[in-house]
Order: structure tokens, then C-alpha cells, then sequence
């Protein structure tokens, strides 16, 4: 995937609709109207395709769901696919700031490979709380795999840079930790994937008999990639980003 959405290019600081307004000091991060509104039809959009896919769901459905009218929500989306895309790089633009700040700032300081090792831990429990969003990219992702879905390329993108990305992680813990051993990052980073996606899968259709975190962190440990003591305080991460998270696997 490309470096993650900029809000900017998206018209999220856009002039008010009147044209002249300039934030002052005590509004100057308050949402305007319109993005609001586009706040909304974004949610309602991400609620529809994790229940029914994205074949099953039209542009009309969004639009009552979100109520507005039909031409009400093309003022601000002009289509199907854009919306579709615009919900999924929501929420990737969230988890790049955590936990691939170099890409979503470029020369923006990178934390310890531990700390990040911890955000990622956190992100996986985060989706614990998260059902809505964790079906929107199980459901989404499985359709896509098919070339013609609109989605597509998106998460062709989306998983060539999450195992890059991993590498970079497992080999950076494995210089920290001053043993490199005969692990293959790339190799890791394919199977933390595997398994974040197929443990995913397993929750959503029996959510109290698969604790995920717990996996997770098993899967890390038995490869020597965990702290001695643990990367502390996944709980805390979970609870920092109210809107929660499909995580980096989907």
C-alpha cells in the first residue's frame, strides 16, 4: 500500500462553507458541518458493509441509514467505491500513526521496537471491542480477492506493506535483543498475518472461545520475540482510540 491517506488531500481542513471563516484558537480543531455530516456517512457505510458486504449494499442504503437523501450523500462521496475505499483508509490512517509512524510521517521518529511490539499487542486487543469493524475487514477482504472487486488492489497493497512493514519490526527486536537467531523476519511477518486474520475469523463466529491477545502474544513468545518481561500495557493502547480497529491484519 501507498503511504497512508493524508486528511489534507481529503479536504478535511477545507474552508467552511461560507468561505471566510478562520478558525480561531478555541474552534480551530472543531469539525465543520460538512465533516460531520461525511463523519457520518462514513460510519454508516462502514456498519452496512460489515453486516451485508459490499455487493448487497447501495449507495440508497447509506444514504437512509445515514439520513440524508441520495443526492445529499453524492454532494460529499461521489460514488459507491470511493466510500468504500475513504472507510477502510480511515481507519488505516489511525493504526499508521501508532504503529508505522514513518509512513504516516514521513521523518517522524520511530519508537523502540518494544514499544511498537507493545501497539501492535494492543491493537489486537483492541478488536476484541471492536465486532463491527473486525467483520467490515474479514467480509471485505475475502470478497476482494477477487480482481474485479472494487477493493481489489487496496488490500493487495494493504498486505504487501503490513508484512514489510512486520519484517522491519522482527528484525529490528532481533538486533535489539542482540541474538538475530535463524528466524526469517519476512517468514514471521507472513504468519503473524496468517494467524491475526485466521484467529479473526475464529472469534467472530464463536468470540468466547478464542482469545486473541493471548495467542497472539503465545505465537511471539515461543519465537523469542517478546521482552523478558512482556510488552506491558496492550489494555491502555486498546482504550486510547475510542473508534477501535480492524487492526493491522483486517
Amino acid at each position: 500500500m501507498d503511504a497512508p491517506y493524508d486528511p489534507a488531500e481529503a479536504g478535511a481542513h477545507r474552508p467552511s462553507e461560507a468561505g471566510t471563516h478562520r478558525p480561531s484558537k478555541g474552534d480551530a480543531h472543531r469539525p465543520s458541518k460538512g465533516e460531520r455530516t461525511r463523519a457520518r456517512i462514513l460510519d454508516s457505510a462502514a456498519e452496512l458493509f460489515s453486516r451485508s458486504g459490499f455487493h448487497a449494499v447501495s449507495v440508497r442504503d447509506i444514504a437512509a441509514h445515514a439520513g440524508l437523501t441520495h443526492a445529499g450523500l453524492l454532494h460529499h462521496f461521489p460514488g459507491k467505491e470511493s466510500l468504500l475505499i475513504e472507510v477502510l483508509e480511515r481507519r488505516d490512517r489511525i493504526d499508521a500513526r501508532e504503529l508505522f509512524p514513518g509512513i504516516a510521517r514521513p521523518g517522524a521518529p520511530v519508537p523502540p521496537p518494544a514499544e511498537r511490539l507493545r501497539l501492535l499487542i494492543g491493537v489486537v486487543a483492541r478488536n476484541t471491542r471492536t465486532p463491527g469493524l473486525v467483520a467490515l475487514y474479514a467480509k471485505l477482504s475475502a470478497e476482494a480477492t477477487d480482481p474485479a472487486h472494487p477493493a481489489h488492489r487496496y488490500f493487495t497493497r494493504r498486505y504487501r506493506l503490513l508484512r514489510a512493514e512486520l519484517s522491519d519490526l522482527v528484525r529490528a527486536l532481533q538486533d535489539e535483543s542482540g541474538r538475530p537467531g535463524d528466524l526469517d523476519p519476512a517468514v514471521v511477518a507472513g504468519q503473524l498475518l496468517a494467524l491475526m486474520d485466521g484467529l479473526q475469523t475464529q472469534w467472530l463466529l464463536e468470540p468466547g472461545a478464542v482469545p486473541m491477545e493471548e495467542l497472539v502474544r503465545d505465537f511471539l513468545d515461543r519465537l523469542g520475540l517478546l521482552p523478558a518481561d512482556g510488552p506491558e500495557g496492550a489494555d491502555r493502547t486498546g482504550e486510547a482510540d475510542g473508534a477501535g480497529a480492524a487492526g493491522v491484519s483486517g
